[in-house]
């Protein structure tokens, strides 16, 4: 019985990992805030700087531009959650690969009739 239990509160935990992450790319300011270690005023400076120079490469990208967060504290925030390029690179990724499916295909493949539903 206390295995099972053990097992399951080991699968809840690695669930909330999985859902936890908060990508400093798409994240507003409430999802930041709730990274152990990012306040009111590193949240604003994240922000700040993504608005006005865009995303973040990566996490040395980040250490870099922003004011205060070194190598180390953009790890720990990382063990926290913080995600960093990573997320983008493997949705980029996708979408370029599903560009190169479609294309191929080639000039020659014909295209796929459109299905319009017509409610009476």
């Amino acid at each position: 019985m206390f295995k099972k239990l053990l097992a399951v509160a080991a699968l809840v935990a690695a669930f909330g990992q999985a859902f936890a992450a908060v990508d400093v790319n798409t994240a507003n300011e409430d999802a930041l805030r709730g990274i152990k270690g990012i306040g009111p005023a590193r949240a604003k400076a994240i922000l700040d700087e993504r608005g006005a120079r865009g995303p973040f490469k990566d996490a040395s990208d980040l250490g870099k531009r922003v004011k205060g967060l070194g190598g180390h504290t953009v790890e720990r925030l990382q063990a926290e959650g913080l995600s960093v390029g990573p997320a983008n690179a493997q949705a980029a990724a996708a979408a370029q690969g599903a560009k190169g499916a479609q294309s191929a295909q080639g000039k020659n493949a014909a295209p796929q009739p459109a299905t319009v539903a017509v409610k009476k």
